[in-house]
């Protein structure tokens, strides 16, 4: 009896105890998601000359992407030749800027060429006005000034006063719609203007077709087609006001050729059909002071029925403030996946910032049933995955897609099945290069794709079909007109009287070869594992031992003879120069520190790079390289160098890597305007500051290491994708003390300069013991 009692007693113990630890935890949650990352965020940050970064509001990886647009600038100038000014809105916005355009509900964020801009909103009072800059007579047109004393901007929610009508305009937003809430004067010409005209990198052909219907005097539904950067782009949007309009018109911008019976109607008045090429429409109400006129505007891929139900199902209501609070938490959900204690504020706004960047593309793409457009201009409903777009691949496979291993597994994994189901769509069967809503756009170089994929493979993330993968990847790997890739497959290398851009371009294809040799490994193909470890050596092709670079080679075997490894304009590299671009063998680095000399003159070449002036007549032919960016010769303001930093570890000087990270997150990364040092490429400029930050960097995409670095902050705790926590500890941190002593993972100590995913994926706790030399 006794010993009955004592196991119910041991029993109940055990109950309560469990009971109380998940209280504990329970109580844990509830206080990490009230704390508020959000405070931590300048969406501003990044807005000035290079960044291109996106200041509106937008939920975490959402579609619609609402922010003012401060400027106009087409694509070309009237005698047809590139307006290098277009160039610097490539997020619709510049802080320079004093006036405000309207409110655009797609972005692009930090990325170096554009499109998108659809959709601009424009509150006004007064005689209606519909030219946005100028009129026709050279009067003002409905722009309003601004100050940016009224500008406010934090996640999910931006704010502005339009001084020209005294008029409060507020912005935030769900996944697929928009939220607006103006605040009007007394007025009996109040007009909400639908500039369906404006563009982001605009051309006089860009718009292809523009359809509006007025369902009745609350709702508007219809869709744009262009042409632009990418070639059949359709977007669907359902517009709903809290006030029925008094009136409401348009005003066509193109020559219409042929109306067919149309032409019976008076149609640029209170006409419930609006048709043509460019469009502009405007919304008439009589409002009283301090009156709110609220705008939903639902966006699609598919249709506008399509985005009535993405309307109705993500915000129902009229309450603003609801919305504006359930995507701040949204935020908080994303941002507290990382959280760090650093040595100043100033530096934890700089790392929510940044992280805040990563989590602004690739957006969602298709409605909430699942719907959306494929490749192939069909529509699709999404199965086993949730449909994304936005894959900037040049760019963000390099840091972007592994930080989403660690902190987004299942989003990564739905990443790639949405590139696996760009490729089952695809003509060519090829997977995406650079791509966004539903097109390719083929931009930059290299089949990129591979890399995510290898990567998540090797760090054991998603359930994607690996068979599918593989076949999907050397498809992509064998089309033979790509790019130059037919002449990389005969000769070995890409010749470079036959290819632009032909050393990156080797350079690049021999790396994402190694990336489908990893998948093929993993699949236990060995027939395609060797062929593409074969091919993942053609990179030697191009190394000329003689001068120490990599350097373009004809098609008769010779070197170019005209080659000047300092320039960045036609030597072979695509937006670099040998000394940087020539440094990029991340799938061999040991044998690339061997092959160009050794270890001591590898880390004096590298030296060198930091240390030296490139002059101006190198670099002035490309807009995506600038001084803000260079520290010597070195571009941390474009992509390719990204991983050069880290390169030191291999040479036996880790101390440098180590000086050389945190000086460059030091000078070119700041909570200010100008805090970005280039484009932020759809969030990899960010995810670098991020992984460095944390001490460690992916240097090689598809490999299951990392370089160990500085890290930048006291603490840090990682919760990680698959529910485990790391801590990672930087003892005696200051900003002298720049040198890693030693290393502990989990209380071993680590004897060389990589950590393994293993390290990061198990939790536990990291320990950095930080010195001054």
């Amino acid at each position: 009896m006794k010993k009955t009692q004592l196991l119910l007693l041991l029993f109940t113990s055990c109950i309560f105890l469990w009971n109380c630890h998940q209280k504990t935890n329970e109580n844990n949650t509830e206080k990490l998601m009230e704390k508020d990352f959000t405070k931590y965020v300048n969406p501003l940050i990044g807005t000035s000359k290079m960044g291109h970064v996106f200041p509106g509001a937008t939920a975490p990886f959402g579609m619609v992407q609402l922010g003012p647009q401060t400027n106009f600038q087409p694509m070309f100038n009237q005698d047809g030749s590139y307006n290098k000014e277009t160039y610097e809105y490539c997020a619709g916005y510049q802080y320079k800027d004093s006036t405000i355009i309207g409110f655009a509900h797609t972005n692009f964020s930090g990325t170096g060429h554009s499109d998108l801009g659809d959709f601009l909103v424009m509150p006004t009072t007064g005689n209606l006005l519909l030219d946005p800059l100028k009129t026709k007579e050279g009067n003002k047109g409905f722009y309003s000034k601004f100050s940016h004393k009224t500008e406010q901007a934090s996640p999910g929610h931006y704010e502005v006063n339009l001084n020209s009508y005294n008029i409060k305009a507020e912005l935030t937003a769900s996944e697929r719609v928009g939220f607006h809430q103006y605040t009007f004067p007394k007025s009996e010409d109040a007009h909400i203007i639908l500039d369906m005209v404006y563009n982001v990198y605009h051309h006089n052909n860009k718009n292809v077709w523009t359809f509006i219907r007025v369902e009745n005097d609350t709702l508007v539904t219809g869709y744009r087609q262009t042409k632009g950067w990418a070639r059949t782009k359709k977007v669907f949007f359902a517009m709903q006001f809290s006030k029925p309009f008094k009136s409401y018109g348009h005003k066509k911008y193109n020559k219409e050729t042929y109306d067919g019976f149309y032409r019976r109607f008076k149609q640029d008045e209170n006409f419930p059909e609006m048709a043509g090429k460019d469009i502009r429409a405007y919304f008439n109400f009589d409002t009283e002071e301090g009156e709110k006129i609220k705008i939903k505007f639902a966006l699609s891929p598919v249709s506008t029925n399509g985005a009535l139900n993405n309307l109705k199902t993500e915000i129902p209501h009229w309450d603003f403030d609801k919305t504006r609070e359930e995507t701040k938490a949204k935020w908080n959900k994303e941002l507290h996946k990382i959280e760090v204690e650093t040595l100043s504020e100033k530096d934890k706004i700089t790392f929510y910032t940044a992280l805040y960047h990563t989590n602004l593309s690739p957006i969602l793409y298709e409605d909430v049933d699942g719907k959306y457009r494929g490749l192939d201009q069909n529509i699709y409903t999404s199965e086993g995955f949730t449909n994304y777009t936005i894959f900037s691949l040049w760019d963000t496979y390099r840091a972007l897609h592994p930080l989403y291993n660690i902190i987004q597994p299942q989003r990564n994994n739905d990443m790639i099945k949405s590139m696996l189901a760009h490729h089952d769509q695809s003509v060519h069967k090829m997977l995406p290069i650079w791509s966004h809503y539903a097109n390719e756009n083929w931009c930059m170089i290299g089949y990129h794709a591979t890399s995510v994929i290898a990567d998540a493979l090797a760090k054991n993330v998603g359930d994607f079909d690996i068979n599918h993968a593989l076949e999907a990847s050397t498809n992509t790997a064998t089309v033979r007109y790509f790019d130059g890739l037919g002449d990389y497959i005969d000769y070995k290398y890409v010749p470079d009287d036959k290819s632009h851009s032909s050393v990156s371009k080797t350079l690049e294809y021999a790396y994402n070869d190694w990336c489908i040799a990893q998948i093929a490994k993993k699949a236990g193909n060995s027939n395609i594992e060797k062929e593409y470890l074969d091919r993942s050596e053609y990179y030697n092709n191009v190394y000329d031992p003689s001068i120490g670079f990599m350097r373009p080679k004809l098609s008769n075997g010779s070197f170019r003879e005209n080659f000047d490894p300092m320039d960045t304009h036609g030597q072979g590299f695509i937006e670099g120069n040998a000394w940087n671009y020539g440094l990029y063998v991340p799938q061999n680095i040991d044998h690339m520190v061997e092959m160009m000399g050794g270890k001591e003159k590898f880390s004096k070449q590298l030296d060198e790079l930091f240390t030296m002036e490139i002059e101006d007549k190198y670099i002035e032919k490309h807009e995506d390289i600038t001084r803000d960016g260079i520290i010597g010769n070195y571009v941390h303001g474009n992509e390719p160098g990204h991983h050069i930093p880290y390169l030191y570890n291999w040479t036996g000087h880790p101390e440098k890597t180590q000086e050389r990270v945190r000086m460059i997150m030091d000078t070119m990364y700041a909570p200010t305007v100008e805090g970005l040092c280039g484009n932020d490429d759809a969030g990899q400029m960010s995810a670098w500051y991020i992984f460095s930050c944390l001490g460690f960097y992916p240097v090689t995409p598809g490999s299951s290491y990392y370089a160990i670095g500085s890290p930048n902050v006291k603490e840090a705790t990682i919760h990680l994708g698959n529910g485990k926590t790391l801590k990672i500890i930087a003892k005696n941190q200051s900003k002298e003390n720049v040198y890693v002593k030693s290393v502990t993972v989990n209380g071993k100590k680590i004897n060389n300069y990589l950590l393994s995913h293993d390290d990061i994926a198990n939790g536990g706790e990291i320990i950095f013991e930080m010195s001054n030399k």
